[in-house]
């Protein structure tokens, strides 16, 4: 008898398990897909969109930067200064100097190209808002650089 009920209670239980494996898959498969293609122009409007959002705190601006850091790609100017605005409004200036020296790294060994342009296209916003450039702040040189032997 005992037999008897365990055994209906386990199969009870593999096909529930089942139903909710088969649910979650489904529910998965449509989440994840990556059918419609984002036009540059579309891309751009969304994560200018969301760093001008009045609600974004910090975490949401360190997530969206991140987020962009991680795609093959040199964000638009438009971007970057959306983003400089929002770290303004949540009175971030460290991440605003981390956010251009990341764009700066980002460049690459096209650094010599694209950042003088980005640089002189976010220069307006920088003065309006008295963010200070990494170059402008010293950044770019080693703080403790010892002279190399050879040029003594």
């Amino acid at each position: 008898m005992l037999r008897s009920v365990a055994s209906r209670l386990g199969s009870a239980v593999c096909s529930a398990a089942r139903t909710n494996v088969q649910r979650t898959c489904a529910v998965t498969q449509v989440r994840y897909r990556h059918d419609v293609e984002e036009s540059a122009e579309e891309f751009d409007n969304r994560y200018e969109a969301f760093f001008n959002r009045q609600d974004v705190d910090g975490w949401d601006i360190r997530k969206a930067m991140n987020d962009l850091q991680g795609l093959d790609l040199v964000p638009e100017p438009r971007i970057i200064v959306a983003a400089l605005k929002a770290c303004r409004r949540v009175n971030d200036y460290a991440l605003a100097v981390r956010y251009m020296e990341a764009v700066q790294n980002k460049c690459g060994d096209k650094v010599g190209e694209i950042w003088p342009y980005l640089r002189q296209e976010i220069k307006p916003t920088l003065d309006e808002l008295g963010i200070l450039t990494p170059e402008e702040m010293g950044y770019d040189k080693p703080e403790l650089a010892v002279e190399d032997v050879m040029d003594m």
